[in-house]
């Protein structure tokens, strides 16, 4: 299964590498504000799933652009597809973005495949089996304190998103950690808290195929990945937040008061912080 996953990511990075030659000429929609798809991720995705319904016709499919519109409806396997992760850097010239697929088993990640094609870089897990970049097996950061360590995340960008809580997290975050970075690709951040290149990642709103594959790899190499309150369930639940053990115990306490699974008087310690900030 893997090596057929493996397949259709490269496929579909020729034709976003293809299409980055004349990044101008790509014709570009907005499905809300900020939030941008592009004929390179239609076409994309289109390679992806004809490549693993051809090859698992039984299996369901579930993907950013088109839902749970092909595949089979009542499959227990189930492939979750992001064709670009990353629309607006790639629509920029900027290289950073990535091809993302996994394999559900009864709403359980067990493959993952995560293509970076501006780098042609291969990271890709199977559960039970670890985590490899190209050839190379990946163990999550050996760093132990917060203090020593450099985050990733994301900034919010949709209609809705609460930005004054959100920024109040990333000063508390960035006065806790070494430094914290905005990289644009989720799937991407999640692969490098496996590779070790980050030592953490944090982001709310995100979706299934956003975190599914990298997921798989952070665990395969030996981290941790949850919801802001560090509960192991993140897919359906619009957080995600991933470190090696010893930092995810360190960061939860900072993370689990802005979690929307909070409790009340944890929210209302978050307002007061907030009011104060913009007060001083």
């Amino acid at each position: 299964m893997l090596n057929v996953a493996v397949k259709a990511a490269r496929a579909a990075g020729a034709i976003i590498n293809r299409a980055a030659l004349d990044v101008e000429a790509v014709r570009i929609s907005q499905k809300q504000l900020n939030d941008f798809v592009t004929e390179v991720d239609h076409a994309s995705e289109k390679v992806i799933i004809e490549t693993m319904l051809t090859a698992y016709p039984g299996h369901g499919i579930l993907a950013e652009e088109s839902g749970s519109e092909h595949g089979a409806k009542d499959s227990e396997c189930v492939w979750i597809i992001d064709p670009l992760d990353g629309t607006t850097n790639f629509i920029h010239g900027l290289p950073v973005y990535c091809v993302s697929i996994a394999l559900a088993v009864r709403g359980k990640v067990e493959q993952a495949v995560i293509y970076d094609p501006t780098r042609n870089d291969l990271f890709t897990a199977t559960k039970g089996r670890g985590a490899y970049l190209n050839d190379r097996r990946l163990r999550v950061s050996k760093r132990t304190r917060l203090s020593e360590c450099l985050l990733s995340t994301g900034f919010p960008f949709r209609p809705g998103d609460n930005l004054k809580s959100y920024l109040n997290l990333m000063g508390e975050v960035m006065q806790a950690s070494a430094g914290l970075r905005r990289p644009g690709a989720a799937a991407l951040d999640l692969a490098y808290v496996a590779a070790g290149y980050t030592d953490g990642f944090f982001e709310k709103g995100l979706q299934p195929w956003d975190v599914a594959a990298g997921s798989l790899l952070v665990t395969e190499a030996g981290g941790l990945v949850g919801n802001f309150t560090g509960e192991a369930v993140f897919l359906d639940q619009q957080e995600c937040m991933a470190a090696s053990p010893k930092i995810y115990g360190q960061m939860v306490p900072l993370l689990g008061k802005y979690s929307k699974f909070a409790s009340a008087g944890e929210k209302a310690q978050v307002r007061q912080a907030g009011n104060e900030a913009a007060q001083s």
